[in-house]
């Protein structure tokens, strides 16, 4: 078996593990592996308990990789995050001393609680990889992403996330409630001890590094795109902007995510190439919290996972 064979069967057995702690939510665990692959963010978005925070402590734990959680509160100040300067009364002189952003997996708890000026910390860590303070640039670990949740229901006391930074995220992802299977699997796991706060004892283990990380990467840039799928992404992003119920539509850089998103994804299925079906399978995550609805069409129903469906049965698909 090649690395980049071994790397693909080490993310795939991430599903297996992560499936030790969390119930079901394949999907999301999927949309995490392919945000580590093309260096992204995900914004992941699910009511109160549905184990947004065990999923990721869960994959860090798989990935063996440091995870920081920071939760989002309204007196939260950017210095909080990034890291701040600070005075030894010791030595007489003032020191950086690193903020929660210094690390693998960032988990923005309710990153909707906090005022914008907080938010925007993040961005030049999202964007640029570093954090500059004090007139230097320290640059954070890598693999570094931010995986940011937010509550659908709850915006008393939020701070919507401006279309700037919505744009930084490479996914936007959704944990639905569990089905009736799944749910009644978490209860039994429950009733015979569970413990969501040591994943020790459920079993999780690192089942892949940054080693495997890393001959994935390599792997997925790789992986071909021809000029027909490339037009049908430009198509497919385009329609978004012509849409009558969209106010704002995709954006390149939300193109250019789409066409990361469905390299990653075709390489995970096993092959070296992607097709209009792994564009298709992608379309919805990766440009879902990229439009801007316009608010008529909002109190009409309309929803932005709805406005790509109509854009997906209008863009003919290419052959």
């Amino acid at each position: 078996m090649d690395g980049a064979a071994e790397a693909r069967a080490a993310l795939i057995a991430l599903r297996a593990e992560v499936g030790k702690a969390v119930v079901g939510n394949d999907a999301a665990v999927t949309g995490l592996i392919i945000a580590l692959l093309c260096r992204g963010h995900v914004l992941l978005e699910g009511v109160p308990g549905v184990a947004k925070t065990l999923l990721v402590r869960a994959l860090a734990a798989a990935l063996d990789l440091e995870t920081t959680r920071v939760q989002f509160t309204p007196d939260l100040m950017p210095g909080d995050i990034t890291g701040s300067i600070v005075y030894d009364a010791h030595s007489g002189e003032f020191s950086f001393r690193e903020g929660p952003v210094f690390t693998n997996l960032l988990l923005a708890d309710e990153i909707n609680r906090t005022p914008p000026k907080t938010q925007s910390s993040l961005l030049e860590a999202m964007e640029e990889r570093q954090v500059s303070s004090d007139g230097k640039t320290r640059p954070l670990p890598d693999p570094f992403i931010v995986i940011a949740t937010q509550n659908p229901v709850e915006y008393e006391g939020t701070y919507p996330l401006p279309e700037a930074q919505l744009d930084r995220f490479l996914l936007k992802l959704t944990m639905p409630m569990p089905s009736r299977e799944d749910e009644f699997g978490i209860l039994s796991r429950h009733a015979q001890g569970f413990d969501p706060r040591d994943l020790g004892a459920a079993g999780v283990t690192p089942v892949a590094g940054i080693a495997q990380l890393d001959a994935a990467r390599r792997a997925v840039a790789g992986v071909t795109v021809r000029p027909e799928v490339l037009a049908y992404i430009v198509d497919v992003c385009r329609a978004t902007r012509s849409m009558p119920s969209v106010r704002l539509g995709v954006s390149p850089r939300g193109a250019t995510a789409l066409l990361a998103a469905t390299r990653a994804w075709a390489w995970l299925a096993g092959r070296d190439y992607a097709t209009p079906d792994d564009v298709k399978a992608l379309t919805r995550p990766a440009l879902r919290h990229r439009l801007d609805l316009r608010p008529e069409a909002e109190l009409e129903g309309a929803t932005a996972d709805g406005v790509l469906d109509r854009v997906l049965a209008s863009v003919p698909v290419p052959r």
